[in-house]
């Protein structure tokens, strides 16, 4: 190929890719060094090698502290490899459940459709709780009022127990 600016022997090859354009440039050693391009040719075989076997820095994979377990082999296998596991991978677990169970960070377990269950109640209540106390940390007063009409209305929803044991 020949340079872009004159008719000598391009050294130098680009290719830029702006906005969906391709284009391609052809220069020389004279118009390269011009445009200040550095021309690979010119430089050290030694100083190329030296940039191709930099070793590559890997991010360091936690490890339980007992088992050495590492967190590949838990989302691999699903088992952990001892009890310190769990707190070794709280902040992981606890993403992973919410993956599987659709963002709750506890399993729920299911229920038929359209059918409320006194538990799901009581995880809702219990959620509502947290967040309330969140609320009132915050001195999110407002939120938290609208917090506490949701866990009186929960509560008028809930069924009473049954207190017919007279018959």
């Amino acid at each position: 190929m020949k340079c872009d600016q004159c008719n000598r022997p391009a050294v130098v090859h680009q290719v830029i890719i702006s906005n969906g354009t391709h284009r391609e440039i052809h220069l020389c050693e004279i118009h390269a060094a011009e445009a200040g391009v550095p021309n690979p040719g010119k430089q050290p075989i030694n100083k190329l090698m030296a940039k191709v076997s930099q070793p590559v820095q890997t991010a360091v994979m936690p490890t339980c502290p007992t088992c050495d377990t590492t967190l590949t082999h838990i989302r691999k296998s699903s088992l952990f490899g001892c009890p310190d596991c769990y707190d070794a991978f709280a902040q992981a677990t606890r993403l992973i459940i919410e993956s599987v169970q659709g963002g709750a960070d506890q399993h729920v377990g299911r229920n038929p459709q359209n059918i409320a269950t006194d538990n799901t109640s009581r995880y809702e209540s219990k959620r509502l709780v947290e967040e309330l106390d969140r609320a009132v940390r915050a001195e999110q007063y407002e939120r938290a009022a609208k917090i506490k009409a949701k866990l009186a209305m929960l509560a008028e929803q809930r069924p009473l127990e049954d207190k017919s044991d007279d018959s």
